[in-house]
């Protein structure tokens, strides 16, 4: 009987410390997790866009001013997700990287943006079990063909 115990106790632990750990995120579920936090923006759900992001979130634009803490960011945001007029970024290509332990993922995707083909790329850790955004930093792509026009341009 002591020994139907120890068997049952062990397997007992075995059973609890396996329901204890949750699967790591996988490609499919990063993938679906970024989209709605862009389908968010698109349809001006202000809530739902900053709830996926960490509270120490850093979201870096495409002008050299735009470095933003989550807070700087929402109150940017919040007066055109009122009114409605948000973006509508569309990614067409994405990679997806996880760390050894899974807990961080990088990712990088190009997207179909009102100024253009952009280039978005961020990272999202595992907070309590939920991935969140912790830094996303938007970037304006330009031919190499056409650097010389934009060096102009910028000088100005």
């Amino acid at each position: 009987m002591h020994k139907l115990k120890l068997i049952f106790g062990f397997f007992l632990i075995l059973i609890s410390g396996s329901c204890s750990n949750s699967a790591p995120p996988q490609n499919k579920d990063v993938e679906e997790f970024i989209n709605k936090w862009h389908i968010a923006a698109a349809e001006s759900k202000l809530e739902e866009y900053f709830d996926v992001m960490s509270e120490n979130a850093i979201y870096i634009g495409t002008d050299a001013s735009e470095r933003w803490t989550k807070k700087e960011f929402y109150a940017f945001c919040e007066p055109h997700f009122l009114k409605g007029k948000t973006w509508n970024f569309k990614p067409f290509d994405r990679q997806i990287h996880f760390s050894d332990d899974n807990k961080t993922i990088w990712f990088d995707e190009l997207l179909n943006t009102w100024m253009g083909v952009c280039r978005g790329s961020g990272v999202i850790t595992i907070e309590n079990g939920e991935l969140k955004i912790s830094h996303y930093h938007l970037s304006v792509t330009i031919k190499n063909e056409k650097v010389t026009e934009f060096l102009l341009i910028n000088q100005e």
